[in-house]
């Protein structure tokens, strides 16, 4: 088995693959092998061109782009000098990109000139004047407008061995790498600042658990501006020098096709990916299944019923659910190589390397035992040091060397971890506590459903009750009635919901979560 290196700076982990594995193939992109040599070299050139521009140590320099070489070489190469990525979705319009550029005082943009009916080149030639810390735009393909630079042109810079050197030297550990906005489905986003050793503390966690090898194979399609595609893919494969097929989005044709041709060993996604994967017709014509040994399953408990499609397309696959934040920097709970079926679907798993876990009181925040719900906490290295510029937020969040995730949750007297969902989306019924989770888990596996989201809304009598959205399995038609009727069967009465909204498809965010607070503010405004 390869040995995971020890890196606490990302930089350094990738000139330790090219020292020792030059000519090994680092990413596959579109058909093209890139070696762990070709990257260093180009975030060497890439670091080199933001020197000669001026930029220094903790300069922000945002990024939009889809899964591609170009984002990697411009994160290696800030990260090189100390400068510190800012992840920008290619889904922001306006309003996101104002505020994130704005408060994270983003000194250059590297983007896209286009993407589908988004024309950054306009866009920014426009909205210049709305981000005046801006002073470098960078184009992935072409100048852009008058004053742009293109990114072939960073990439044709001669490195200055003494000046680079010298700009590593000054970078830290405890340096922020990278600031990855929240998704925004509650309030204001914020702002988590990963620190090189954060961001490396959790990828080793993971590639340790994961056993990734130098035979691995990851295809990653979760976006580079969250912690799930750029440090639980990215990060977590380089440490363990794991080549990884750069998929740009996510598209189900597109990804049974890299499925079929490269035959991955890993087979990584979030709930909706596996789901809607799994609905092709494609898939089934995936017939080297067998080869991958790992399925990981992100961001919420499993539901029952995708876990038995899981187990059973993946006969020779340990299944493991995956739990991890940006204020986490990636991974820190995973299921254990021998959890059985039960504990895989109500849990989250354990703790993975040398992180902790405890669930606190919500009245006065003491350790609560093993089986009862409150906030679950986090210790650990990949714990960023807070959120960039927001001195309140990160004093409520972390305290005394424990992130408070905000999530509910439970733990069982062996370690493991089951959700109950936000602690911002528990409602009360009736004046008992509701936790959207335990009844979304329960309507999934209703035949007919395919995804449920809860919320609770205003009620005069009963104070708040649960307003349930349903997407349906292809060809079935659920009635408010028959899903009343099955969770009284299974819940307390005060659990069961009172509300039905049929839906063809839910607001997700770019990873793949259902964005509760967009339901709420639906709601609210009488848009549903």
């Amino acid at each position: 088995m390869t040995e995971i290196s020890k890196a606490t700076l990302m930089w350094e982990a990738l000139e330790e693959a090219a020292r020792e594995l030059p000519d090994r193939r680092a990413y596959v992109y579109q058909g093209r092998d890139i070696t762990f040599r070709e990257v260093n070299e180009r975030a060497d050139r890439i670091a080199a061109g933001l020197l000669k521009l001026g930029f220094e140590k903790g300069d922000r320099i945002g990024i939009i782009g889809l899964n591609q070489p170009e984002w990697l070489y411009t994160y290696f190469g800030a990260a090189k000098i100390g400068a510190i990525v800012v992840g920008l979705s290619v889904r922001y319009r306006d309003v996101e990109l104002d505020y994130i550029i704005n408060h994270s005082q983003t000194r250059a943009v590297v983007t896209l000139p286009a993407l589908g009916d988004m024309d950054y080149v306009q866009f920014f030639r426009d909205f210049r004047d709305k981000i005046p810390s801006v002073t470098e735009y960078v184009f992935i393909g072409g100048n852009g407008f008058e004053g742009g630079l293109s990114f072939e042109s960073l990439l044709q810079t001669e490195p200055d061995p003494a000046a680079l050197a010298a700009a590593k030297a000054r970078v830290e550990p405890d340096d922020p790498i990278m600031i990855i906005y929240t998704s925004g489905t509650t309030g204001q986003p914020k702002g988590a600042a990963l620190s090189h050793k954060s961001q490396a503390a959790s990828a080793r966690a993971e590639a340790w658990h994961l056993k990734l090898n130098e035979d691995d194979l990851v295809p990653i399609a979760l976006p580079f501006n969250h912690v799930s595609g750029i440090t639980c893919g990215i990060a977590a494969a380089l440490l363990a020098k794991t080549a990884v097929v750069l998929v740009p989005f996510f598209d189900v044709e597109a990804m049974i096709d890299i499925y079929k041709k490269y035959q991955p060993t890993i087979y990584p996604g979030v709930p909706t990916m596996h789901v809607l994967l799994m609905l092709s017709p494609g898939f089934a014509t995936w017939t080297t299944r067998d080869r991958i040994r790992v399925v990981l399953t992100g961001g919420s408990n499993s539901e029952p019923q995708l876990l038995t499609q899981l187990l059973d397309a993946f006969p020779q696959a340990a299944v493991m659910n995956f739990y991890g934040l940006s204020e986490t920097s990636g991974g820190v709970i995973m299921s254990p190589w021998d959890s059985d079926f039960d504990h895989t679907v109500r849990c989250i798993g354990k703790t993975v390397g040398d992180f902790e876990a405890k669930v606190v009181s919500l009245e006065d925040g003491s350790d609560l035992p093993a089986g009862q719900t409150g906030e679950l906490c986090i210790k650990g290295d990949a714990v960023v040091p807070g959120y960039f510029r927001m001195e309140t937020e990160t004093r409520e969040a972390f305290r005394d060397g424990w992130l408070h995730t905000g999530d509910l949750a439970y733990m069982d007297p062996d370690g493991y971890v089951t959700l109950m969902g936000r602690l911002k989306e528990m409602y009360l019924q009736g004046g008992f506590n509701v936790y959207p989770a335990e009844v979304e888990n329960l309507l999934t596996k209703h035949p007919k459903v395919l995804m449920a989201a809860g919320i609770g809304v205003p009620d005069p009598v009963l104070g708040e009750v649960g307003r349930y959205y349903i997407v349906s399995r292809p060809g079935t038609d659920p009635t408010a009635a028959e899903l009343t009727a099955w969770c009284r069967e299974k819940l307390a009465d005060y659990k069961v919901p009172r509300q039905f909204v049929f839906r063809d498809q839910l607001p997700m965010t770019p990873v793949g979560k259902i964005m509760k607070a967009k339901l709420k503010e639906d709601y609210l405004a009488g848009a549903d």
